[in-house]
């Protein structure tokens, strides 16, 4: 196979220079199932050099003033959206999502959040307080941590690796990045650009290669003083383990299991489309993605029908193709784990209305062995099933009926995540209070995914530790001081 077409050969970005590797893993085009390209298998050796190098960035960037870094930032952002097409075309193809989603999501969002962070970065303001009758002054500053090892995942990948660089050097640290090495193309493609902005050489090194092996040598790493990490909870766990030790600072944003509450007065006109947009956005790849639909008895006849039908028209198809509104999962493994959850439903008793081995998939023949799965809704299920408790991080979703909105907040609540959650109805009162009562970061009503980048993001319980946003990532990023004068 390698042999028919030149593969894709990324190198790791150390010090402002991209350098080889002396091995690779394959990575794979989702929607062919074909090796198209090639990522640095590092390991020790590459977080060494690049932490080194970030060690002795970090006086620099972290003396220059907020407006010096502003500046930079605002000019990655400038050249990353010259090059939106050329950056949405490779992250579709590397991830396996839409073409129309990359252009009109992924990459400008990457581009927001350069802009965002430049823009923020200028109005943090300090504490101050006097004591007069002790002559004295208290007030605080705010300062860099030094080297920030940042972790970012496969589902949004440009998206949620600028998310975590922007803040990190608009503060002034210098980063170790590693992307998913399932997904590492926009981010070597990204490393160019950055020269080009001016960024200096070692404030941003990104090193490709695996959890294990790249993941743990960051995260044990000495002098990588804080981590910032979107991903799996498992992973999470082993990071918490490494970085004790060290009692690194950390911010964990992990899975969910999120909830959408229908209520019967809620206007399904709207909250059709956006419940199946909530559901199969990005083939349900997305930490936000609701995956248990609760549905008020006197309703849920109407609702599941017209879910279905609405879901029935979700056209799965090749990314490129400008109709398809889902592409390929991520990988073979995560297909048929997700579909494995499918099997484990109908074993159960479930009933299965749309998707996986009940319609059919078509595709064109390049694509027969690619990682595709149809939107697929499940009924009859219990609340305790492992399709209701787990996350399952692809396009399935179960519709179950509720009767009061005590029941309903009690079920919503009874899983071990908490990231977000949306509420169906046309009552204010209503919204406010089971918005008030879920145990969620983020609750959206009669809404989905409108984000204020201002305001903190991040999960309660299982989904996480820590929030993101213009003053958390901001407070993340940095350490406080408090300084007393006595005059």
């Amino acid at each position: 196979m390698a042999g028919t077409k030149a593969l894709l050969m990324l190198e790791n970005f150390i010090d402002g220079k991209f350098l080889p590797c002396s091995s690779y893993i394959d990575s794979y085009d989702p929607s062919t199932g074909e090796v198209y390209c090639r990522v640095p298998n590092s390991g020790k050796d590459e977080i060494e050099a690049a932490v080194k190098a970030a060690r002795e960035a970090f006086p620099g960037w972290s003396s220059r003033s907020p407006q010096e870094r502003s500046r930079v930032l605002n000019q990655v952002a400038d050249l990353l959206e010259q090059s939106l097409e050329e950056f949405a075309q490779a992250e579709s193809k590397d991830q396996g999502k839409t073409l129309a989603l990359a252009r009109t999501m992924d990459i400008p969002r990457s581009v927001q959040n350069f802009r965002f962070f430049a823009s923020s970065i200028l109005h943090h303001t300090s504490e101050c307080t006097q004591m007069d009758h002790l002559g004295c002054m208290h007030y605080t500053v705010r300062a860099p941590v030094g080297v920030a090892g940042l972790i970012s995942p496969w589902n949004l990948p440009l998206y949620l690796l600028t998310w975590k660089i922007a803040p990190a050097i608009a503060a002034g640290n210098t980063v170790v990045a590693k992307p998913s090495e399932l997904t590492s193309v926009t981010a070597w493609m990204l490393c160019t650009l950055l020269d080009k902005a001016g960024v200096p050489p070692g404030v941003v090194n990104i090193v490709f290669g695996t959890g294990p092996r790249v993941g743990e040598a960051l995260v044990s790493h000495p002098e990588v003083p804080l981590i910032s990490f979107t991903g799996s909870q498992p992973t999470a766990e082993r990071i918490t383990q490494l970085s004790a030790p060290h009692c690194k600072k950390l911010s964990l944003e992990l899975g969910g299991k999120n909830p959408a509450i229908i209520f019967e007065d809620a206007n399904l006109d709207e909250c059709i489309p956006a419940t199946v947009r909530s559901s199969f956005a990005n083939q349900g790849e997305i930490c936000l993605c609701t995956s248990r639909i609760f549905v008020q008895k006197s309703i849920y006849t109407e609702f599941l029908k017209r879910f279905v039908e609405a879901t029935r028209k979700w056209k799965v198809g090749i990314p490129s193709d400008p109709l398809a509104s889902m592409g390929a999962l991520i990988s073979k493994a995560h297909l048929e784990k997700v579909r494995s959850y499918v099997k484990r439903a109908l074993a159960e008793g479930a009933q299965i209305w749309c998707g996986e081995g009940v319609d059919k998939l078509n595709l064109p023949a390049r694509s027969q062995a690619g990682y595709f799965m149809l939107p697929t809704v499940i009924t009859d299920i219990k609340d305790e099933s492992c399709c209701m408790t787990e996350e399952i991080f692809g396009p399935v979703t179960c519709v179950v009926p509720f009767d009061s909105e005590e029941e309903v907040i009690e079920r919503a609540n009874n899983v071990k995540y908490g990231l977000a959650a949306t509420v169906w109805s046309n009552n204010v009162g209503r919204v406010h209070r089971v918005a008030k009562k879920l145990q969620s970061g983020l609750v959206w009503t009669n809404c989905w995914l409108i984000r204020e980048l201002n305001l903190p993001f991040g999960g309660m319980k299982s989904s996480g530790i820590g929030r993101e946003g213009a003053k958390d990532s901001y407070d993340f990023f940095t350490e406080i001081k408090t300084i007393t004068v006595k005059h």
